[in-house]
């Protein structure tokens, strides 16, 4: 929705921009055929039909300035009038179309047989690893993404994925929420609410919201949603878990998104064998099957892992997977492989 209202923005003020030069022409060249004594044209209909075919290059030659400085005039109009009428022409016409043509092959509905579904509602780092557990899993999903180039990347990648806003009732009909098992809303916690109050007003789907600003939980408990998830705030409870005792061989904290899978965030104890190695060295996903998605450091959350990123005594894992995957990775961050 951001790039679209950025784009009408735009458009808004690419089409005032060019009517406003045009204007400027018009009144230029009705001071140049007084300066030139050619009075006859000096009128707004000969004005407009100069300026618009002297602009096209398209130039009949049935008025011509006659002064030099009218002639560097006329030159002027036509070198400007390529990029200005090409201008408008691609930003009121072509674009648009094409854009029109994109959307158009990007499906907006899931297949009527989809049942017993996940629902995702925007896309990151964190969906992707959840993706991947899905597929694992034989778990039927759909994403919904309004970013029409980032559905055909994804569709690429054979992700299962349609077009649309998740916070409209059409695109959740069109996902098959009243088959689904539950609805993930993974945008912001604005966006999150106004997803969860559609999807609450058309069905009685379970519904876990992702939130980013852990004093809106209550809001987003409010608008309906069955679960709220707090990644920083889970963070924050292991952070004051350090001084425990490190050998407590249990996952806690651990949320489930269905049967069998949980996201856990997991602290590096002293003794474990992950201290110092990058994330690439580290291979956790080889070792244990469980993928990490986000990580505390530098005093801040992120969810963009590189395989450079350095794991340290005061960094904390969040990690998605299997109850298995995620017990390995437990013992790992702590004292053994």
């Amino acid at each position: 929705m951001k790039r679209r209202h950025l784009w009408h923005k735009t458009l808004l003020k690419s089409v005032i921009g060019a009517f406003a030069i045009i204007l400027v022409y018009i009144l230029l060249f009705i001071e140049i055929m007084i300066y030139e004594g050619q009075t006859e044209y000096v009128n707004i209909y000969d004005a407009i039909y100069w300026v618009v075919t002297t602009l096209t290059t398209e130039g009949y030659g049935d008025i011509t300035m006659t002064s030099p400085i009218g002639k560097m005039y006329a030159v002027f109009v036509q070198l400007t009038g390529i990029p200005l009428v090409f201008g408008i022409l691609f930003t009121l016409v072509i674009i648009p179309w094409m854009e029109k043509k994109i959307q158009s092959s990007i499906p907006s509905k899931a297949p009527k047989k989809l049942a017993d579904h996940i629902i995702l509602c925007g896309y990151n780092k964190l969906i992707e690893t959840l993706i991947e557990e899905l597929k694992e899993n034989d778990i039927p999903y759909i994403l919904v993404e309004e970013e029409a180039e980032l559905v055909m990347e994804l569709l690429k990648r054979n992700i299962n994925a349609i077009y649309g806003l998740a916070s409209e009732e059409e695109t959740l009909r069109n996902a098959n929420i009243k088959e689904a098992r539950f609805l993930i809303a993974n945008r912001s916690d604005e966006m999150n609410a106004n997803i969860v109050l559609t999807a609450r007003n058309i069905s009685e789907v379970n519904i876990i919201a992702i939130v980013e600003d852990r004093a809106n939980k209550k809001y987003l408990k409010y608008a309906g949603a069955t679960s709220v998830v707090s990644p920083k705030e889970l963070f924050g409870r292991f952070i004051g878990r350090k001084a425990a005792d490190p050998f407590v061989n249990r996952l806690t904290g651990a949320t489930e998104f269905f049967e069998g899978v949980s996201i856990v965030e997991l602290p590096i104890y002293p003794k474990s064998p992950l201290m110092g190695k990058t994330m690439k060295n580290a291979a956790i996903r080889e070792k244990t099957g469980a993928n990490v998605v986000g990580m505390w450091k530098g005093g801040s959350l992120t969810f963009v892992i590189r395989p450079d990123d350095i794991i340290k005594d005061n960094s904390v894992l969040l990690a998605i997977g299997s109850n298995e995957q995620l017990s390995k990775l437990t013992k790992l961050t702590q004292s053994a492989e």
